[in-house]
């Protein structure tokens, strides 16, 4: 630690760690207090037989969702289902109707990428009686919306029939669609909840006869009588397979899966003959009836049996089933026969098979169907199991059937349900971010148009941006981006990327391309200081501030102080990082250092008191000091402060702007140094600095060569790109570069240019090869001779981590272990760069800009940059199902 204790004071550093933990420990003294509401349900814990245990009733509370009955069967049916019996009359039990577990029939994923566990009742003509959240992951349900809101929602649905078209939104008479009222701020939660309570009720209703069942046309095959080898019927996807990994299921890693399945389609004859042969397959064919249908499953690989280990005469085969639309079917001992032998030329070697036969007139080998691999995954952190299922889609060949595949209408995903049923205040949303784009792209021409007594080009864009942001994009689409979307999109990056889980939430989607965009052309001030609703509204507070009478209490934080706190907001985003590592739900919990969820998304009437206060104390320090949460706190700003070392474009300095303090002094964000320079990490980009570039009577340097043409007579010449009258006389570059360098730093810089010797008159090839080896080889001969001990060190823990990723490699090492791996390796890399390599880029990638780095510059640039090439190394062992989970 040797160069940041150089760069920063020990006592400083010292101070700053007790400051954070001092923070960290209110806030989670806050959150202690504040009483979760009814928070049972989130990831609550949940008996590890729930999915195969005969008795359902005994594991959970079925008379909560079916009150009036007074006794319950075991499991029956498939898939499967409860019956629920009233008092016995004569020495009968009356049936009063069924109850099912939700993730029985459907895993429909809710916005957490997982699915709601949920028991639900129904009565014998088809009506809801009681809905039952088991357990969910949703985190806006565990301190966001209190879970009676989940809760009052599924109420809704009591009295109800699942033959009934129920939607979420508005009740439509016209088209038959019976609307329930949604959640404010988790719309793709009910809307995936909705789904599952009217999948699981009608695919139960079928099942009794409440509804008719679903009745798909027969498959009509085309038959050319051909016989096929193994290869050429798994190329045209005749054959599929099921492969099953250790790593899947929570065991340790290995070189064999868990298990492998082929399977396939036998009534087709042309695939039949070939998988069985002639004889064998006529003799499959004269046993089956007209609506039966034949499949074959075969185990090439693993030791787990798929037929399962519990299985008796007169049992079910409970690992494999058959899934298609909404039915599913499992097979019993008589369902099942002996296969044989593979005819087919290049058939694997096996070392378990099965044909099965589906005995429903529901199920069409014309349509897609699945088969699903059954089991139990267990958590390596907390040894507790969950059910789980693999499925491998099937669909014959179009070839294989006359007419090819029939047209299917599937249900629209959820997310793309929502972008549906909002698409006009999406397209406004779109417009607005589209706006605030270009016009702040042209935005010289505003700073041009005002004055600093006229800033109302400017200001009218800008408050507009404001008023639009706290009331139509915060208090309206409730989207305020959070902290916690970072976190979600960092775990993502590493360990599974699911496109649906971003698209769920279509403002705060188009939201973040658009801060990605913005924080890499401008920074993160266009974001933070013009679009953002909470940082909106704190800087409306200020301004209403000086309306009210409260300006001349109005002011900043002595500088010595602010450039101290202004490094808490990184220490609490690299805090959130780190515990979203080892506990996402923790780090859930503690991002409530945000107050937007208190504000936008739930209301500070309906959350617990210290919530409230939290928020009100940051609103009201906000009438005295400008964005005081945005410059000391926001853990959301920090990180897009990060890559806004980086933008391609900044704001205009001038050479003067070294010695005159005239922007600094007018700062709200105190983004300008005492050199003029300014730390566009910080600036929030309210403009005042641009326009007083070209203004010729409030920029001093400007004024008084104004005042001095004015005195001689000269002529009074337009202001240049530089920020200075276009000169009378033509002036050569070099002339000008020749005087300013003489007036001290350039603030045009953020820091003083490097021109990295090496690099010098670097070409093509050349300079593609040397920019490689600049972002994978930071040790340098300067650093050798500078610090040879720490680039030793250096080295060896370069090849510790390099060995890491070997062993991650060959399956041998968990995530977080090489996460930390390459989180120590990274930190040490920022100490080897500051000893040697010490500059980064500013400007387009691709241009030779450098410039020298402070330890803030470095920490960005190794961080970003680790980053992605952790994500692509984390993204190639996990495809090639090598990385422990």
């Amino acid at each position: 630690m040797y160069l940041l204790c150089k760069s920063l004071a020990v006592r400083d550093v010292r101070d700053f760690a007790y400051r954070l933990a001092a923070f960290f420990f209110l806030l989670g003294s806050l959150l202690m207090m504040a009483p979760r509401a009814q928070a049972g349900a989130y990831e609550a814990k949940l008996p590890d037989d729930l999915h195969t245990a005969k008795d359902l009733c005994a594991l959970v509370p079925c008379a909560d969702v079916f009150p009036a009955a007074s006794s319950f069967s075991p499991r029956m049916g498939q898939p499967p289902y409860v019956e629920a019996y009233g008092t016995a009359e004569a020495g009968k039990k009356k049936l009063l109707g069924y109850v099912m577990l939700s993730t029985d029939i459907t895993d429909t994923p809710a916005y957490s990428g997982k699915p709601v566990v949920t028991l639900i009742g129904m009565d014998v003509t088809g009506h809801f009686t009681g809905i039952k959240v088991l357990k969910h992951s949703e985190p806006i349900l565990l301190l966001g919306i209190p879970e009676s809101a989940l809760l009052k929602f599924n109420q809704q649905y009591v009295g109800k029939s699942v033959t009934d078209k129920i939607e979420v939104g508005q009740t439509r008479a016209d088209e038959g669609v019976l609307g329930v009222d949604a959640i404010s701020g988790a719309t793709v939660t009910v809307i995936a909840q909705n789904q599952v309570l009217m999948t699981s009720g009608a695919a139960v209703a079928r099942q009794v006869g409440i509804m008719a069942p679903v009745v798909r046309e027969a498959a009509h095959y085309a038959v050319t009588g051909q016989h096929y080898s193994w290869e050429q019927l798994v190329k045209e996807g005749a054959l599929q397979k099921v492969q099953v990994k250790n790593e899947q299921l929570g065991l340790e890693h290995s070189d064999t899966p868990f298990i492998e399945l082929w399977f396939g389609d036998l009534n087709h004859p042309d695939i039949g003959r070939s998988l069985l042969g002639d004889n064998s397959w006529n003799n499959l064919h004269s046993q089956l009836k007209p609506h039966e249908h034949a499949l074959f499953v075969i185990r090439t690989a693993g030791k787990e049996s798929f037929k399962g280990s519990g299985f008796v005469r007169g049992g079910i085969y409970d690992r494999v089933q058959v899934k298609q639309g909404g039915d599913s079917f499992t097979f019993r001992d008589l369902d099942y026969l002996n296969l044989y032998g593979i005819a087919a030329d290049g058939a694997p070697a096996y070392t378990e098979s099965a044909i099965f036969v589906i005995r429903s007139k529901g199920f069409s080998a014309s349509y897609p169907w699945k088969l699903s691999f059954l089991g139990n995954r267990i958590d390596r952190a907390t040894g507790s199991k969950s059910f789980t299922s693999f499925d491998t889609a099937y669909w014959m060949p179009a070839s294989y059937l006359e007419g090819g595949r029939p047209q299917i209408e599937e249900a629209a995903a959820p997310w793309v349900r929502v972008w549906k049923s909002k698409a006009l205040e999406i397209t406004l949303f779109a417009l607005l971010l589209v706006a605030v784009s270009v016009v702040y792209a042209f935005r010289e021409k505003l700073t041009r148009l005002s004055t600093h007594k006229n800033k109302w080009p400017v200001n009218a864009f800008k408050y507009s941006a404001w008023a639009l942001s706290i009331g139509f994009v915060g208090f309206g689409a409730m989207a305020q981006p959070s902290i916690t979307q970072v976190l979600t999109w960092f775990h993502a990056l590493l360990f599974q990327w699911t496109w649906s889980l971003f698209l769920t939430d279509p403002f705060i989607f188009l939201f973040w391309i658009f801060i990605i965009v913005t924080v890499f052309l401008f920074g993160r001030g266009l974001f933070c200081g013009w679009m953002c609703p909470f940082g909106s509204l704190s800087e409306a507070m200020y301004k209403l501030g000086g309306l009210i009478g409260l300006k001349r209490f109005q002011g900043h934080l002595p500088r010595v102080w602010h450039d101290r706190l202004k490094w808490v907001k990184y220490g609490i985003f690299f805090g959130l990082l780190t515990i979203s590592v080892f506990s996402m739900g923790l780090a859930e919990m503690l991002a409530e250092v945000e107050p937007f969820k208190t504000t936008f998304l739930v209301g500070i009437s309906h959350r617990a008191w210290p919530y409230g206060l939290f928020v009100c104390t940051l609103l009201g320090l906000s009438l005295f000091i400008e964005r005081p949460y945005c410059k000391y706190i926001c853990p959301l700003g920090a990180s897009l402060a990060m890559p806004s070392t980086f933008r391609w474009f900044g704001l205009r300095r001038k050479q003067d702007c070294n010695s005159c303090k005239a922007c600094a002094v007018g700062c709200g964000s105190l983004a300008i140094d005492a050199a003029g320079r300014i730390d566009h990490r910080e600036c929030l980009h309210c403009l005042d600095c641009m326009v007083l570039y070209t203004d010729v009577k409030a920029c001093p340097p400007l004024a008084k060569e104004r005042k001095r043409r004015e005195r001689d007579g000269l002529e009074i010449t337009a202001i240049g790109r530089d920020g200075y009258f276009i000169p009378i006389h033509p002036v050569s570059v070099d002339t000008v570069n020749t005087v300013s360098t003489k007036q001290g730093p350039d603030p045009r810089m953020p820091t003083d240019p490097v021109a990295p010797p090496h690099k010098a008159g670097a070409r093509g090839l050349r300079w593609l090869w040397l920019e490689l080896r600049d972002h994978l080889w930071p040790w340098s001969a300067e650093g050798w001779a500078s610090q040879k001990a720490l680039q030793i060190a250096g080295l060896s823990l370069a090849l510790a981590v390099s060995l890491a990723w070997l062993l991650a490699a060959m399956g041998r090492l968990s995530s977080a272990a090489i996460i930390g791996w390459w989180f120590g390796w990274s930190v040490y890399e920022v100490l080897i760069r500051l000893s040697g390599r010490r500059y980064v880029k500013d400007g387009p990638w691709w241009q030779a800009n450098y410039r020298y780095a402070s330890v803030m510059d470095m920490l960005s640039y190794v961080g970003f940059k680790n980053l992605l090439i952790g994500a692509v190394l984390f993204l190639t062992l996990k495809t090639l199902g090598l990385l422990l989970v």
